[in-house]
């Protein structure tokens, strides 16, 4: 996957969205399964339009800054629809915490038992925040009749797999933390 297609993703709401509420859904919603900076992201906007997958148009402020605001043309949903079509590549990591367990045996052990759980603390915030956004989604209707019939249910399902993803996260730094701390008090 590339950040375009994650870009893309997101501008399926027929209302589109600026450079700065794609930059804030990345940080909180999307950066569960694509990582990207907001200088990333802007240049990889430019991109898209310049190469007519995506529009924008300027949408003029009072008191603030003009802002431009993103679609997807005809021509990105078909480049998305063939990449949901592809079948995908499996799943791959790359964690400094995960490197620095795998070398635990050496080093300052306290400093990174601290590291995990301050991980899993982030981990547990970050899934209740992922968790309030999908009741905002739902609104007062119950999760199974919000997954059988709203148009949408894209984003909600990768919701869900953030907040497991989140809580796994914070189970397992929790498990390191304590193993190590025992480890150190029986040494």
């Amino acid at each position: 996957m590339a950040l375009r297609h994650a870009i893309l993703a997101e501008l399926l709401d027929d209302a589109g969205a600026s450079g700065y509420r794609l930059a804030k859904t990345f940080d909180v919603a999307v950066a569960s399964y694509w990582y990207a900076t907001p200088q990333q992201l802007y240049a990889e906007l430019t991109r898209l339009e310049a190469e007519g997958l995506i529009s924008g148009r300027e949408v003029v402020q009072e008191r603030r800054p003009n802002k431009r605001v993103y679609t997807l043309t005809p021509t990105g949903r078909e480049v998305l629809e063939h990449f949901v079509e592809k079948t995908s590549r499996p799943t791959f990591m790359r964690d400094d915490l995960l490197v620095k367990v795998r070398a635990c045996d050496i080093g300052e052990v306290p400093a990174l038992i601290d590291d995990l759980r301050a991980r899993s603390q982030q981990a547990l915030v970050k899934a209740e925040f992922i968790e309030a956004l999908l009741a905002k989604l739902r609104g007062d209707m119950s999760e199974d009749r919000f997954l059988a019939e709203n148009p949408r249910i894209g984003p909600y399902l990768t919701g869900l797999r953030g907040i497991a993803y989140e809580r796994e996260n914070a189970a397992w730094c929790r498990r390191v933390a304590d193993v190590l701390t025992a480890r150190g008090a029986a040494g």
